[in-house]
């Protein structure tokens, strides 16, 4: 069947550039991308992907990580003793 149909949306222009970036490494054109979103969502009934609000243990852990409240380690294993040590 002949694409006929056209969808516009207005997104911000960094966003189009890089999502547009990314694209272009997989070698996936813009158009085949949406219709690949709208297949799955026409698929699935709906959103591809989860769309949910943050929790309370979320939300409290992205204002500590935006006050600068973060835990660093070099390794998995430091940042596990580090956790744990919290207790």
């Amino acid at each position: 069947m002949a694409k006929s149909a056209t969808v516009r949306a207005r997104v911000e222009p960094t966003l189009k550039h890089d999502a547009e970036d990314v694209l272009a490494q997989l070698g996936i054109s813009p158009t085949a991308a949406i219709s690949m979103f709208y297949e799955q969502i026409a698929l699935r009934h709906a959103l591809p992907f989860e769309v949910a609000l943050p929790n309370a243990a979320t939300r409290a852990a992205m204002v500590d990580a935006e006050a600068g409240r973060v835990t660093r380690a070099s390794d998995v294993k430091s940042l596990l003793a580090q956790l744990d040590a919290d207790d």
